[in-house]
């Protein structure tokens, strides 16, 4: 048996010569003048990480990066195919072309990109809390769940400008997979009756609507997602829903589903979703994505900078990079922070 002293001896060597294997894969990868392409994500929050981590890559590691455009759905078959090797915001469980692609083999997912995101229905804080700096007092201080939202001092609160007797949901542009789940719900919770199922064109349009009414200091009821500009832009209260349930989801996303009952939208998990060839070629750049979990509060301020300052997502990315080092300087070796920080400069 070996005595304690050559035991910790030789583990402490094992665990050099694996640093110095990483390193040494990193080189083969990277230095070989393979690119590493990223998914060229066009919704705010998956563009902004993913310009995030090729500046990470590419500062740091030395790397060549590069992004190709596309849907959601072409992106994810082209990363089963290895044309593309990160997908750097892919919500697991949604699509079923990953789903596919993961049980044949094809890919894999990889860390959490960011913790905590939800969706469901909004109101603006100022209702329930009101904003003494604005003067704007709690027009509906006991407002905390959607089983409220048929009473009619309530329904008066929301009212529809085009169709006053009833209220006003702000729902998802039509087309939208979260529209049909929000319609569902309506009908679900007996709220058609009170309340116009009103759905922009587009989530330009969305997103403006909710603007609008917020600054105006105005009720408005709507569904949203987090992370997203308007979540750092603006305090919100979600209104409560009863819990989910598997069986209760399956009617309320099937078009012939029954609407006899309705609840909370499911948990979310993000992650890197990883070529699985890549995965092996490259196990340094998937230490550093199992690391690189985004604080959704850092990631809603700055989509929020971005709609503020008018500026792109390589922009943003950048600010992040110069303001949260404290973040991302945990995911990357000491050396590539340094290099990371002086490209910066």
């Amino acid at each position: 048996m070996l005595n304690s002293k050559l035991k910790y001896t030789l583990l402490a060597t094992a665990l050099m010569l694996g640093g110095s294997m990483t390193g040494a894969n990193a080189a083969s990868y990277c230095g070989d003048g393979k690119t590493v392409t990223f998914a060229g994500i066009d919704w705010e929050s998956g563009a902004l990480i993913t310009e995030v981590m090729k500046t990470i890559l590419a500062n740091g590691y030395d790397c060549q990066v590069d992004s190709i455009p596309g849907n959601s759905v072409t992106l994810e078959q082209a990363t089963a195919n290895n044309d593309v090797q990160i997908f750097a915001e892919e919500w697991i469980g949604r699509s079923d072309v990953w789903n596919n692609a993961a049980a044949a083999g094809q890919v894999v997912s990889v860390g959490k990109t960011f913790v905590g995101a939800s969706e469901g229905w909004f109101v603006p804080e100022y209702l329930v809390k009101g904003d003494e700096a604005r003067g704007i007092k709690p027009a509906a201080p006991d407002l905390k769940s959607v089983s409220q939202l048929t009473d009619p001092k309530i329904v008066e609160l929301f009212k529809d400008p085009e169709e006053p007797s009833k209220g006003r949901f702000l729902n998802c542009p039509s087309g939208w997979t979260c529209e049909g789940v929000n319609t569902a719900k309506l009908e679900a919770y007996k709220l058609t009756d009170n309340y116009v199922n009103f759905r922009p064109g587009t989530g330009t349009a969305l997103d403006a609507g909710i603007s609008a009414a917020y600054l105006q200091g105005e009720p408005v009821l709507f569904y949203y997602w987090n992370p997203t500009a308007i979540m750092g832009k603006f305090k919100l209260v979600q209104l409560e829903e009863p819990a989910y349930n598997d069986a209760c989801w399956k009617e309320l996303t099937s078009a012939t589903g029954k609407r006899e009952e309705a609840c909370a939208f499911p948990g979310v998990e993000v992650a890197y979703g990883v070529n699985s060839t890549f995965a092996k070629e490259a196990p340094e750049i998937i230490e550093i994505l199992e690391k690189a979990t985004f604080p959704l509060a850092d990631i809603n301020a700055s989509l929020a900078y971005m709609v503020d300052q008018k500026v792109d997502a390589a922009t943003a990315a950048a600010e992040f990079l110069k303001t949260k080092g404290d973040v991302w300087g945990a995911w990357v070796s000491q050396e590539a922070k340094t290099k990371i920080e002086s490209s910066l400069k």
